[in-house]
């Protein structure tokens, strides 16, 4: 049982210079990487109201289906907010897998809480992050799931950095997304590949899915993570 579980391409460029925020007001964890070049999403509601829509287009089922979540395996559900992936995830994985729900919305999560004792998701645990690090245990994932949230990452390459080791052997980081501006609650799907790249990910999979609101997108580690010193943030080309 793991220890947290408890009942670059043609548009895109390479910025060659520092962080141009004021440093003051990011987090002193995240001041060895470099800061977003683009504008950040505020974050969007956690709501459950919507998850009968999202069910009637079977949202959840195929994003499973394209991530080939099986029974027995343990994935994390980053930015999970009031569950909706979690539970199903939960349901896929079995009483022999393990999903860990994670948010940096206390409130969101203690609702969640509620809903898991509420459903008796025995095989769900759920814990706090922080705007730059999941903090998520190593060598631990088969899956990270990052759904329609990535935009809203205020510190996207210590986030990325920090989430490398959680992915267990083969284990691969699923994104779900939508293909406009990041201060538009989403990604050009470019720019979102050259974040990943430059940190120490490869893409594998690539899928408009209209029916999901957006694409699919797959990352697994590719060699060693690139030392906080010599990752360039990218930015789209004017």
């Amino acid at each position: 049982m793991l220890k947290w579980f408890a009942p670059c391409f043609a548009l895109l460029a390479l910025a060659s210079c520092g962080p141009k925020g004021e440093e003051s007001e990011r987090p002193g964890s995240a001041l060895d990487f470099p800061e977003a070049d683009r504008p950040v999403s505020g974050l969007g509601a956690n709501q459950i109201s919507t998850e009968d829509i999202r069910d009637s287009r079977g949202e959840a089922q195929k994003v499973m289906d394209l991530a080939n979540v099986r029974n027995g395996m343990t994935v994390a559900d980053i930015g999970a907010g009031e569950g909706y992936y979690t539970v199903r995830l939960a349901e896929r994985v079995g009483e022999g897998g393990r999903v860990l729900a994670q948010d940096i919305d206390s409130e969101a999560l203690a609702r969640l809480g509620q809903r898991v004792e509420r459903e008796r998701l025995d095989n769900v645990s759920i814990k706090l992050g922080t705007p730059d690090d999941p903090q998520l245990p190593v060598d631990s994932f088969d899956r990270i799931f990052l759904v329609h949230m990535y935009h809203e990452v205020t510190e996207p390459y210590a986030f990325l950095w920090r989430l490398w080791p959680a992915l267990a052997e083969g284990g691969q980081v699923i994104v779900v997304d939508t293909d406009r501006p990041t201060d538009q609650h989403g990604i050009p799907p470019l720019l979102l590949s050259c974040e990943f790249e430059t940190v120490g990910y490869r893409l594998v999979e690539f899928v408009e899915k209209p029916d999901i609101r957006g694409y699919f997108a797959r990352f697994e580690r590719d060699g060693k993570r690139r030392e906080p010193s010599l990752i360039r943030p990218c930015r789209m080309r004017n």
